[in-house]
């Protein structure tokens, strides 16, 4: 398969829609009213992936060609930057307390002192709030990630935010609130998959450390410098050194020149055509995308309508970018039938969920390979799945050989 190196060959290739499979993905829904999940079938068909050095994207579309129109969220980098979504410690939610009603006594849990885990959110805007697992905030006592999807009403009381921390080794306030992982839209960021995975499936700091600490010596390694080669050929005058970058922090190791263009080069097809490839996935209504790193198929996400995809595709396109950069056995890429066989696979097995009454429904279906995560809109003149992700254990694949991380816990 030939890498694509220009947009009329993305465009020609998301247009080649002879080859298209059909499949399902089997999800479950809720009511309003709490009932029990029940089994339902969604049709979509995967498009001609899009093709760049270790990294394969195949776009997903609905097959019946249906969404449920505009969706009514906000999400997390535009809230924060319009300053209508405020995240601060969890030390600090006296301050953030509406005063429209009487203050109810405040739960013990909000009456506690700032935590690793812990964060409040407030949402300020018209709108109701959604939040994907692996998203970032930097500032406060150390930067942290969401640690699962969730929508947040208009006009709620501040909530109690679960995260995980993903810069060991600082507990000192930074700023007293937090920020969005990147300035801009076009650099936005998320925590690539093997993190987003502890922190949804494993659900463990330590967990979430080790792969943080895995993940920024990959970008040190990815991103220094190439040996110098002899003049006459021969063997290199020296071996590639890991760069200093000088933090623990994850985002700020992303957020670095030498980082952020390596990304950018691993993904460079959707990010140096993004708003002709964006409008070729907007012509063709997809609304997810099934990835695959070094030939091996690893994650899905499928959100309502188009517009949620594009919205999120920069942030997510550069995380699955981060992730092809780490160093491991290369296979042959896979097909279109392949990416058939994950969506298809079957998420049953054994389920969980967690819900807030007439807001949203999140689900964690386990199989034996795979594990799906479904967040269902329970909001007025919803009801219907607005993010749903897939995942590939790390745990079901071959296991690789892999180094003794040191353990790191933040410095109090």
């Amino acid at each position: 398969m030939k890498n694509l190196g220009s947009f009329g060959l993305v465009a020609a290739s998301l247009c080649a829609l002879v080859a298209l499979a059909t499949f399902d993905l089997r999800t479950h829904s809720v009511s309003a009213s709490g009932a029990p999940p029940e089994s339902s079938s969604a049709s979509y068909r995967v498009l001609a992936p899009i093709e760049s050095g270790n990294l394969l994207l195949f776009p997903v579309v609905r097959a019946e060609g249906k969404s449920p129109g505009e969706t009514p969220f906000i999400t997390l980098d535009e809230g924060i930057r319009s300053a209508d979504v405020e995240v601060t410690e969890a030390g600090r939610v006296q301050g953030l307390v509406r005063p429209r009603r009487p203050a109810p006594a405040q739960p013990d849990n909000f009456s506690r002192g700032d935590e690793v885990n812990t964060l409040v959110l407030v949402n300020h805007s018209s709108k109701p709030l959604l939040l994907l697992a692996g998203e970032i905030v930097t500032g406060g006592k150390q930067d942290r990630v969401i640690a699962k999807d969730r929508i947040v009403p208009a006009g709620a009381d501040p909530i109690d935010l679960s995260v995980f921390c993903i810069e060991p080794g600082r507990w000192t306030e930074d700023s007293p609130t937090f920020g969005a992982a990147a300035k801009s839209s076009a650099r936005g960021f998320m925590v690539q998959p093997t993190i987003r995975e502890r922190a949804m499936v494993q659900k463990d700091q330590q967990q979430v450390w080790d792969s943080v600490h895995g993940a920024i010596n990959q970008m040190k390694m990815a991103s220094a410098p190439h040996p110098t080669m002899p003049a006459n050929g021969g063997i290199p005058n020296s071996l590639p050194v890991p760069r200093s970058i000088g933090t623990t922090s994850y985002a700020r190791v992303m957020q670095d020149s030498a980082v952020s263009e390596k990304v950018d080069e691993a993904a460079a097809p959707v990010i140096k055509a993004r708003d002709q490839v964006l409008a070729q996935l907007r012509q063709e209504h997809a609304v997810g995308v099934v990835v695959a790193v070094r030939g091996e198929i690893v994650w899905a996400d499928l959100f309502a309508d188009p517009d949620l995809l594009t919205r999120y595709w920069t942030k997510l396109v550069r995380s699955y970018a981060a992730e092809s950069l780490a160093e491991g056995e290369t296979r042959s890429a896979p097909s279109l039938a392949d990416a058939q066989r994950f969506l298809d696979a079957p998420s049953g097995g054994s389920e969980s969920s967690q819900s807030d009454v007439g807001v949203y429904r999140y689900s964690e279906l386990k199989s034996g390979k795979t594990e799906t995560f479904v967040l269902e809109s329970l909001l007025p003149g919803t009801d219907y799945n607005v993010h749903i992700g897939k995942m590939k254990l790390v745990s079901s694949t071959v296991e690789r050989p892999k180094p003794r991380l040191p353990i790191y816990r933040p410095i109090y």
